[in-house]
C-alpha cells in the first residue's frame, strides 16, 4: 500500500511541469517581442518617411524650374531619410511641378510623394512579409510673388 501511495505521490508532483511551461511560453512570448519590434518599425519609419516628404516638398517649392525642384526634392527626400537612419530597399520620389508654370500673383502648390520598402526579413517571423511599402506626400506653397521658370 505505501508502494502504491509513493508512487500516485510521484506521478503526481510537479517536478519538470515548469521545462514545459517554458517550451510552450517562451515562443509565444519571441513571437510577441518580433511583432512589437515591427510595429514599431513601421511606425517610425512611416513618420520619417512623412517627414522626408515634407522636406522634399518644401525644398522643391523654393526652386524655380521644373528640373531644379526635381532634383533638389529628391537629394532632400534622401538626406531626411539618411538623417533619420532609415534604409530603405528602394526609395521613389515623385513630383508635381505644375506650380511651377502658374502664372507669378497666383497661388501654386509643388507635391512630393515619397515611396519607402523597409525591410522586415530580418525580424525572421512566420507569416510575416519580408518588407512593407510605405507612402506619403506632402504639399508646400509656391510663393505667389517669386518669378517662376515653367515646366
Amino acid at each position: 500500500m505505501r508502494l502504491i501511495a509513493r508512487w500516485v505521490r510521484r506521478c503526481r508532483s510537479d517536478l519538470g511541469s515548469a521545462a514545459i511551461e517554458a517550451a510552450i511560453v517562451l515562443p509565444v512570448l519571441i513571437m510577441f517581442l518580433c511583432m512589437s519590434i515591427a510595429g514599431g518599425r513601421i511606425v517610425t519609419s512611416g513618420a520619417s518617411i512623412d517627414a522626408a516628404a515634407e522636406d522634399a516638398a518644401r525644398e522643391a517649392s523654393l526652386h524655380r524650374t521644373a528640373a531644379a525642384a526635381l532634383s533638389a526634392a529628391r537629394s532632400a527626400a534622401a538626406e531626411s531619410l539618411d538623417d533619420q537612419g532609415i534604409a530603405c530597399a528602394s526609395t521613389e520620389v515623385t513630383v508635381n511641378v505644375g506650380g511651377l508654370s502658374v502664372p507669378v500673383g497666383r497661388a501654386a502648390t509643388v507635391a512630393v510623394t515619397v515611396t519607402c520598402t523597409v525591410n522586415l526579413s530580418d525580424l525572421l517571423l512566420p507569416g510575416l512579409p519580408g518588407a512593407r511599402t510605405l507612402t506619403s506626400t506632402a504639399t508646400s506653397v509656391v510663393d505667389q510673388y517669386r518669378q517662376r521658370g515653367g515646366s
